[in-house]
């Protein structure tokens, strides 16, 4: 099957596709514990998609079941799902609700849910009490509905914070009172500009001492801790610091599939944006890797490695575009509309090019669809 796509310079480009298809694993056992966070369903007939968000809740249940079926957990309400971009506190807390209460309805299905301040504006932040006050509002909200948290970055705790003592006193308040395990989220700048300089400092080297430091100290309460730095050198020096039982998730949508797999001594779990999007095939690459079977996990992941590097290009928090656009193409959704309009955000040369490294990766489902859905957004494009 062909498509005429528009190629990198513009001009028109006929592209086969390879009609490869992965077909997932089903009931596969995963030797590594794979969170994919996930992505939200916008509602385009009830919404003002810039000021006033709607979701269409079956469809994004819908999703979570399809991520359950493939043996992930659901790290739910995170930055995947458009928090701090166009998707609000109010409408997280009925996510994070209907999602705990569709997981137990299926049998072995987990989750965790992001806890953060977004309910607190940055500029409105006027002390650290004023951000652990936002922080205990979201867990006693999580856990009062008998779900576990992820400790989100604060952009609120970036403003007013003027060292590493105040994330100290923030964090070791925040863990020290929740009532189960969390996972802690070092969220780099290039997913929030607004991060900068999160844990006091510029300097990957000092911050580092200051996230061992918190985790150390409360290493009988923290599950894990995800880092999305996109770098995997700092991953692992970070793992390498990492008290017992305490696991590193990686975040890192470039280097992930070198760090799930390990070095032989030490490897990552993942908690992952780009799997919402490669599930199938992260699903029969982690069932690989559990029998022991190192190539074909290899295989399976390597080509989704440049697929998720263009979904995740500067600017890197427009990647919920590229996730939302092949649910789209895949047919997880109707329409490809997204709360805020963020499906502006990219070019149709980034969703052509998207297309074509999906379909190299075997990650398009109906093939059918994916042209007839692609050659309308090519369309309405001018194409």
């Amino acid at each position: 099957m062909d498509i005429m796509l528009p190629g990198p310079d513009g001009a028109p480009d006929r592209y086969r596709l390879s009609e490869k298809v992965v077909q997932p694993v089903s009931a596969a056992r995963f030797s590594r514990i794979a969170y994919a966070a996930a992505h939200v369903v916008a509602d385009p007939l009830a919404a003002d998609p810039w000021s006033r968000p709607a979701i269409d809740w079956e469809r994004t249940m819908a999703f979570r079941h399809h991520l359950w079926r493939l043996g992930f957990r659901v790290a739910e309400a995170m930055d995947t799902a458009q928090r701090g971009m166009g998707f609000d506190w109010h409408n997280a807390k009925e996510l994070i609700r209907r999602s705990l209460a569709e997981a137990r309805t299926v049998e072995g299905a987990d989750l965790a849910s992001g806890a953060g301040t977004d309910q607190l504006a940055p500029a409105a932040a006027r002390s650290l009490e004023d951000v652990i006050a936002a922080y205990e509002e979201q867990f006693g909200f999580i856990e009062g509905q008998g779900g576990r948290a992820i400790m989100m970055a604060s952009r609120a705790l970036a403003r007013v914070a003027r060292g590493a003592e105040d994330y100290h006193r923030v964090y070791d308040r925040i863990i020290g009172q929740a009532t189960g395990k969390v996972i802690l989220h070092w969220l780099g700048e290039m997913f929030d500009p607004a991060l900068k300089g999160y844990w006091g400092t510029d300097d990957f080297d000092t911050a580092l001492e200051t996230v061992v430091g918190i985790i150390e100290r409360h290493a009988t309460k923290v599950e894990g801790i995800k880092i999305s730095l996109l770098d995997a050198d700092k991953e692992v020096a970070l793992r390498a610091r990492l008290p017992e039982n305490v696991v590193m998730f990686t975040g890192d949508d470039f280097n992930y599939p070198e760090l799930i797999a390990g070095d032989g001594q030490r490897h990552s779990h993942a908690l992952l944006g780009i799997f919402d999007a490669i599930a199938p095939v992260a699903n029969a690459a982690l069932a690989r890797l559990a029998e022991g079977d190192r190539a074909g996990y290899d295989a399976l992941m390597a080509p989704t490695v440049p697929l998720s590097r263009k979904i995740f290009e500067a600017p890197t928090e427009y990647y919920k575009a590229g996730i939302v656009f092949l649910a789209w193409l895949n047919g997880h959704q109707d329409h490809f509309n997204m709360v805020g309009g963020m499906q502006s955000a990219r070019s149709i040369l980034h969703y052509a090019e998207v297309f074509r490294l999906a379909d190299q990766a075997g990650l398009l489902s109906d093939p059918d669809l994916a042209i007839s859905r692609m050659r309308s957004l090519c369309a309405v494009s001018g194409l």
